[in-house]
């Protein structure tokens, strides 16, 4: 049996335990053992982060310790696959640029706050994670990010939608939902997920979160199968 870790905790204002839930139970039906914890000291365990196949951050803003980033990176980088929404994952730790090199981006703004009306622009035939899904209406936080350009963008956004000091710029489409690589693992990152009910509201977002989760925790399977292997780099 598969297992996946979801830590959930930080600002309130993102729900981390409905999502957290939510998240656990799309796992379970698929077949994991999901351990939720509330607290970071899971992550000073190198050993266990490396025995798992998924690990869910549902944590917004605060700040993490360098060994538990330090353990994260060197699990996920041995095959141990990273997924998340929004600001539960690419507004973690925002003074630890090693997690947004790690995730693939950074949130810096949502003009227009929430309540914003957008549409999401699938790329059909980008992954199998947006197969045969078309482009939906979403009214939630619209996410302004800075983006690794080595992402694999599956989704995008239009902005400008609200207007805000960003709008004299011209039209810029704005990934939604991305896929990475660090080292042998897997990484998959959707912005939407304000509220837990985005999900219900916009239920292609939830299908492309499951099935994101998914594709992430089948990358250390893919490695053993494949023999790869991390050549580890040491400052």
């Amino acid at each position: 049996m598969k297992k996946a870790l979801i830590f959930q905790g930080g600002w309130e204002g993102h729900e981390p335990k409905l999502v957290s839930r939510r998240f656990a139970g799309l796992l379970e039906r698929n077949g994991y053992e999901v351990k939720i914890t509330d607290t970071l000291d899971t992550l000073l365990n190198r050993d266990y982060l490396m025995s798992l196949d998924l690990i869910v951050p549902c944590w917004t803003m605060g700040e993490i310790p360098q060994k538990c980033r330090e353990n994260i990176c060197a699990a996920v980088a041995n095959g141990t696959g990273l997924a998340g929404c929004h600001g539960g994952m690419c507004d973690s730790f925002r003074q630890d640029t090693e997690w947004q090199f790690m995730t693939g981006g950074q949130w810096v703004s949502h003009p227009g706050g929430d309540g914003t009306n957008y549409t999401v622009n699938v790329r059909s035939g980008s992954s199998p994670i947006v197969e045969g899904i078309e482009d939906f209406e979403v009214c939630s936080e619209q996410y302004y990010l800075h983006i690794d350009p080595a992402v694999e963008v599956l989704a995008t956004t239009r902005f400008p939608v609200a207007n805000y000091y960003h709008a004299s710029n011209k039209k810029v489409d704005m990934p939604v939902v991305w896929t990475k690589y660090w080292g042998c693992g897997r990484v998959f990152y959707n912005s939407l997920g304000h509220h837990d009910d985005v999900f219900d509201n916009s239920p292609a977002a939830e299908i492309i979160m499951e099935r994101g989760m998914l594709w992430a925790g089948e990358g250390k399977e893919y490695a053993v199968k494949n023999g790869l292997s991390v050549k580890k780099y040491e400052e």
